[in-house]
């Protein structure tokens, strides 16, 4: 709020508000353009600026308050930034409809929504995501779903009412995520980006995987070392990703002349939230596999959690890897764990796009991006040589 005695409102002009003051900024050791921001908050905060309602031009601001209206411009771009104020070109500038939302109960914290915390690629999607907004003085908050739609739902309902600054979220998969659950962040007018995959209906830039070109990377790595009989286990047989794997995963195969076998996929229940929860399934159908007159001699898991359970239920079953059948996953470039390392796998920069998501955030939280825009950007994938991927063998093939 600011000093009464600084600032005091011009009174008896015809079609004065009581907005424009009169005189010189006082001093203080405060700036001068701080002082016109405390200004316009002390009227947003006493409620003689409700949102919606016009602010006076900065021409007009910079005759009352005395001053350049380079300075008064500034003072508009820092209001703006913190989304108190926007700007419409060519009809003027407004106070924001949530700026009593945000200067009660606002916290500048970044909120991160995942499925899960601790395996595949998330834990480098964290790191570098908390790394990138701590570097713009923010803070983060984790948020895990477990791949649960109501779950999903209730966390975003509580980060609109802690008017949380921005939001990073990797959506459900194993029922899809509605678009009304996006747009009520937005129109609360919170930032998001959509990491790994999109949401129907959803106007929001989009961190994105490229689920074909994982599945034709992925046969083509098993191709080239022999392996003609290959199968696949996934957690679910999920639209938006599952199946862009297969279908690049097949193409890949057919251009070789070889087929998929129906018999050698393996799917999760559809309401499963983890993606290992089911291992007495993953156990009893690759017994099936591998029982087989001709069985599988390499795997594809997509993703990397799944294909460490298959690593160790191989090794159960008493065989070896990659001797008596090869094991390819997907996952983060950076491999966290001993099993992890020992896996090849199509890998994703999982760190860089924790990064470029902080980024885009910050962007649309200081107005340089608009909240509802389509900036799509698929990240690069690239395989990992790990030594569970071998050549066909005598005994395998």
């Amino acid at each position: 709020m600011p000093d009464p005695q600084v600032l005091s409102p011009k009174s008896t002009n015809k079609g004065d508000t009581g907005l424009l003051p009169t005189g010189e900024l006082g001093g203080g050791g405060r700036l001068k353009h701080e002082q016109v921001q405390e200004y316009i908050l002390g009227k947003i905060v006493s409620e003689q600026l409700r949102p919606g309602d016009a602010l006076p031009s900065e021409q007009q601001l910079a005759d009352s308050f005395s001053i350049a209206r380079t300075t008064v411009r500034q003072a508009m771009a820092a209001l703006e930034g913190d989304r108190l104020i926007t700007r419409v070109q060519g009809r003027g500038t407004f106070v924001h409809e949530d700026a009593r939302l945000r200067l009660g109960k606002g916290l500048n914290i970044f909120a991160l929504v995942v499925p899960e915390l601790l395996s595949g690629f998330y834990p480098s999607l964290q790191h570098s995501f908390e790394e990138s907004v701590s570097n713009s003085q923010s803070q983060m908050l984790v948020c895990c779903t477990r791949n649960d739609l109501d779950k999903q739902g209730n966390i975003i309902l509580q980060l609109i009412d802690k008017a949380i600054a921005a939001v990073a979220i990797v959506p459900t998969i194993a029922l899809p995520t509605p678009a009304f659950q996006i747009h009520q962040l937005q129109r609360a007018g919170i930032p998001v980006v959509l990491c790994h995959r999109s949401v129907e209906g959803v106007v929001a830039p989009m961190l994105g995987l490229p689920f074909e070109t994982i599945g034709k990377l992925a046969a083509e790595s098993v191709l080239g070392r022999g392996h003609r009989r290959v199968a696949i286990f996934s957690g679910q047989r999920a639209k938006a990703t599952t199946e862009c794997y297969l279908t690049g995963f097949r193409e890949a195969l057919a251009q070789e002349g070889v087929e998929l076998r129906e018999d050698f996929c393996y799917f999760g229940p559809a309401d499963m939230l983890n993606l290992t929860e089911d291992k007495t399934g993953t156990m009893q159908s690759l017994r099936r596999m591998m029982g087989d007159a001709d069985p599988p001699t390499a795997i594809l898991a997509t993703f990397d959690s799944m294909a460490e359970l298959l690593y160790i239920q191989i090794d159960q079953l008493g065989l070896s890897i990659p001797e008596d059948c090869s094991l390819l996953g997907f996952g983060d470039s950076i491999r966290h764990g001993v099993l992890q390392q020992q896996i090849a796998s199509v890998t994703v920069d999982e760190a860089e796009l924790g990064r470029r998501a902080a980024e885009i955030l910050t962007r649309m939280r200081c107005g340089e991006l608009p909240i509802e825009h389509s900036e799509t950007y698929m990240m690069p994938v690239e395989v990992y040589q790990g030594p569970s991927l071998g050549r066909v063998t005598k005994a395998t093939s």
